[in-house]
């Protein structure tokens, strides 16, 4: 957990402050013409997303759901109506709009949908009180989460597919941004099933 949860610390300490300050100017992300609430729903995203990544990692945390199971339901809570659902939604209304092309649009959009569904998924199968389901589309949930994270992580990696095929700056960047896209939805739910499938420890080992 310490080193997952200084990861997604740096990441938060890198990517938010710039947001704090409400100027648009300060965006990464250019707002596409004909969409003035972009970065109104830009930064609610962002906003959202904190509460999203941080309740994710405490739910996550085996210690906190063992001996504190009421922090555990509210946290998830506020995890998923303050955070993933509402950042989900925000993520899919920017990301169709995306300035960065077609393709990255719809990497966005399908990303969005997964987080959307799975969280709606681990909801219901709690409400209906479905408990190894709802751990197995809460796992998804989680998984969803950290894709802007990783698609940061895998870009080195993006840049390195594209560069010997492409010359021109922009191109690059562009398509380094959709390979890394591509490859962190699909290593994030691979690597969410193969923790589900995996066959756990007797007790003894653990």
């Amino acid at each position: 957990m310490a080193p997952l949860a200084l990861v997604v610390a740096a990441f938060l300490a890198y990517s938010v402050p710039p947001y704090l300050t409400f100027d648009p100017a300060q965006s990464r992300v250019p707002a596409p013409p004909g969409f003035a609430a972009h970065y109104g729903f830009l930064v609610a995203h962002i906003l959202f997303g904190t509460i999203a990544i941080v309740g994710v990692i405490l739910q996550i945390w085996p210690w906190l759901r063992r001996t504190h199971p009421v922090a555990h339901r509210r946290i998830g809570r506020v995890y998923v109506f303050a955070g993933a659902l509402p950042a989900a939604v925000m993520a899919g209304v920017i990301g169709s709009v995306s300035p960065f092309g077609p393709v990255i649009a719809a990497i966005d959009v399908v990303a969005a949908a997964l987080w959307l569904g799975f969280t709606i998924a681990g909801w219901r199968a709690i409400r209906q009180r479905r408990y190894a389901d709802h751990r197995k589309w809460m796992i998804r949930s989680f998984a969803m989460t950290m894709h802007t994270l990783m698609t940061r992580a895998l870009s080195p990696l993006g840049f390195l597919v594209v560069m010997p095929r492409v010359d021109d700056k922009t191109e690059l960047i562009l398509d380094a941004a959709t390979v890394s896209g591509v490859l962190s939805i699909l290593t994030l739910l691979l690597l969410s099933q193969w923790w589900l499938d995996r066959k756990p420890k007797p007790a003894s080992a653990r």
